[in-house]
């Protein structure tokens, strides 16, 4: 175990900003939600259009799937597929599966079949929960299929007498993998549970409305759903596919939303187009990518202070590791801080092996329960990204993040940039080495470099440049390449076919050439 370097300055700031105990219970998901719907049986659990479900309602049929999902031969401790659209069958599902003490991977079914057996494989998946049972049936024809239909399910008022350990794995999310391989991340009960008990970033109660917009597969769905359904409230589901402002703002005026999630790049949108959309909610989480300082200073003077919260947290740390309330101007200011730690996680940054004074420059490395154990069968990577240190004579298990920042004065912690080439789109993690790896793989493509540029609203779009082989290479072969190996949000905004990758003078692909370039072809044919 290495020691951790400090300096008094250092030691003080650390110590200050990590004063961040604030108890949780030792409880599993399972434990906790049963236990909210014996005290609040009628309150609504959750709302989709005209369907609503108590929490009797939900418990019971959650419970009378559980006992089919059994009878399948799902046992404790197994990996269970989640391919529900959003409906309230994707929460009975979710819930039967962590009834029965098993681990749910949500997927979407429209990813490619070679990275789902992939993923699969990786997870050891024993079984398929669905409402497609066809469509899996004949795709994975090897896998036990689970049909997901409310309709056949009575409202068993039995919860399983089997009690899962807080410690216990609860889901497991695959982020993108540099090498073609996408990394699978276990998170325990225990994570979710200090994700959203006394709770510092947002007020989390039985009166908390939270609309569930992310995707299940993207990890902010964890806060969305068990956010509300663990203290009580009342989970809304979005009713489409693809959020409207208007159709937004229905739903938070007809449901009385008091909180909720949007990813940095709608939230942008919003801001621009219709900041009167979340009006009457009390608080505005956001984050999945660095802010725009010019549209979070027009939010704050539209919302006012501290309704707008930054939020901060890689998959790794289930979902949130940090917040910035938004008080005052930004105007000025380098960079949007990501905060402080919330309750039950802390923070270091580290460069070189000893931990930072206020103002240095170092790699931002997270601590607390929320870690995940490591990555599904990636020991070397697991050993380099979860490092245990004496810090002060305390052993920490700190996960390395890989993101650059330093701490200020008054112990906000502000975000630099990647140490790597791993960056977040719409909300999704994806580290631009995947894509190259794949793009390379086109036989038409001698050379192919792949980054990000952003547009006026501040949304990232992802973009590829590649040198061709022969003539057969296109920007339409290259994306019809591509479709077959990674999912849609993976897949580059815009594809450039270029004679040549300009280097710098250190032999690097000379990024900024290579955007102005693109600038500049853009500027010649509009007009």
């Amino acid at each position: 175990m290495d020691k951790i370097a400090l300096s008094k300055e250092a030691l003080s700031i650390h110590q200050r900003i990590n004063r961040t105990d604030a108890g949780y219970p030792a409880e599993s998901l399972k434990e906790l939600f049963e236990g909210v719907a014996g005290r609040r049986p009628d309150a609504v659990a959750v709302v989709h259009r005209e369907r609503r479900l108590t929490y009797r309602e939900l418990n019971g049929l959650a419970n009378s799937l559980s006992v089919r999902l059994r009878a399948a031969g799902v046992n404790p401790g197994h990996v269970v597929g989640l391919s529900v659209k959003r409906s309230p069958e994707m929460i009975v599902a979710m819930l039967a599966i962590i009834k029965c003490g098993a681990t749910y991977l949500p997927f979407d079914r429209t990813w490619p079949d070679e990275r789902l057996h992939g993923i699969f494989g990786q997870a050891g998946c024993a079984a398929l929960l669905t409402d497609a049972s066809d469509e899996m049936t004949a795709r994975f024809g090897r896998m036990r299929v689970v049909p997901v239909d409310l309709s056949a399910l009575h409202e068993d008022e039995k919860n399983p007498s089997l009690r899962v350990q807080p410690d216990s794995i609860a889901y497991i999310v695959f982020t993108s993998g540099s090498t073609g391989s996408p990394k699978g991340v276990p998170i325990r009960h225990q994570g979710v549970v200090r994700l959203v008990s006394h709770a510092c970033f947002v007020a989390l109660d039985e009166n908390s409305v939270i609309p569930q917009l992310a995707s299940i597969f993207f990890d902010a769905a964890v806060f969305e759903i068990w956010g509300a359904l663990l203290n009580g409230g009342t989970c809304v589901l979005y009713p489409s596919d693809h959020v409207r402002l208007s159709e937004l703002k229905r739903v938070v005026q007809q449901n009385g939303v008091t909180a909720v999630f949007v990813t940095t790049a709608l939230f942008n949108v919003i801001v621009d187009e219709a900041p009167g959309t979340l009006d009457s909610v009390q608080t505005i989480l956001t984050g999945g990518e660095a802010h725009s300082l010019r549209h979070i200073e027009r939010a704050r003077k539209h919302y006012g202070d501290d309704k707008v919260v930054s939020v901060y947290g890689p998959t790794e740390c289930s979902v949130f590791a940090t917040y910035y309330p938004v008080r005052g101007s930004v105007e000025g200011e380098p960079a949007l801080p990501i905060g402080l730690p919330i309750q039950n996680t802390t923070l270091y940054v580290v460069r070189d092996g000893a931990l930072c004074a206020p103002g240095e420059a170092g790699e931002v490395c997270l601590a607390g329960p929320g870690l995940s154990p490591g990555y599904l069968g990636m020991h070397e990577l697991t050993a380099e990204k979860y490092v245990e240190y004496d810090i002060d004579g305390e052993k920490v298990r700190l996960y390395h993040t890989g993101d650059r920042g330093y701490v200020r004065e008054d112990g906000n912690v502000v975000f630099q940039g990647r140490l790597d080439d791993q960056v977040k789109v719409n909300g999704f993690r994806i580290e631009l080495g995947e894509i190259a790896h794949f793009m390379n793989e086109v036989p038409h493509v001698k050379q192919s470099y792949v980054t990000t540029s952003e547009k006026e609203s501040g949304e990232k779009v992802v973009v590829a440049f590649v040198v061709p082989a022969d003539e057969a290479c296109t920007p339409q072969a290259c994306h019809d390449h591509l479709v077959k190996k990674v999912p849609s949000y993976m897949l580059p905004g815009e594809i450039h076919v270029c004679d040549s990758l300009p280097l710098t003078g250190s032999g690097k692909v000379d990024r900024r050439a290579l955007l102005s370039r693109r600038n500049d072809q853009a500027a010649a044919e509009s007009q």
